[in-house]
């Protein structure tokens, strides 16, 4: 891996994003397309910009990302801590900003799986004794 190329990965329920920092102008690319026009809402735009906001980075880089799986708000959460971790990897006093605002932790709650007998994970059939 070349030093003006920074990678990371970021994981969010079922998706995964793939995060790759270049030297450029400040541009973000979300499957070669603009944040806003992927991801259609301007909270997840704001929610995936947030580890960028907390570390005041530069326009030096552009950010080249390839998202897929799961639905739009996994997809953020994914990109949020790729573009985290990379920031770390790039420069490591940007660690200890990142973790106290909790962005370096992997969000583990996914869908419970549906159990048999059951319409659902946790619902159960209407009861009926006669």
């Amino acid at each position: 891996m070349s030093m003006k190329e920074n990678i990371s990965v970021g994981r969010r329920k079922a998706s995964v994003a793939r995060v790759r920092f270049i030297k450029g102008k400040g541009k973000i690319f979300i499957n070669d397309r603009d944040p806003l026009e992927y991801f259609k809402r301007k909270s997840l735009v704001m929610d995936f910009k947030q580890p960028l906001n907390l570390v005041g980075f530069d326009n030096k880089s552009d950010i080249h990302i390839n998202v897929k799986g799961g639905g739009l708000t996994g997809q953020a959460g994914a990109v949020r801590l790729g573009i985290a971790r990379t920031l770390q990897a790039i420069n490591p006093d940007y660690r200890s900003i990142l973790k106290e605002a909790g962005m370096l932790t992997r969000d583990s709650r996914v869908v419970e799986r549906k159990k048999y007998g059951q319409p659902g994970a946790r619902k159960k059939f209407q009861f009926s004794k006669r």
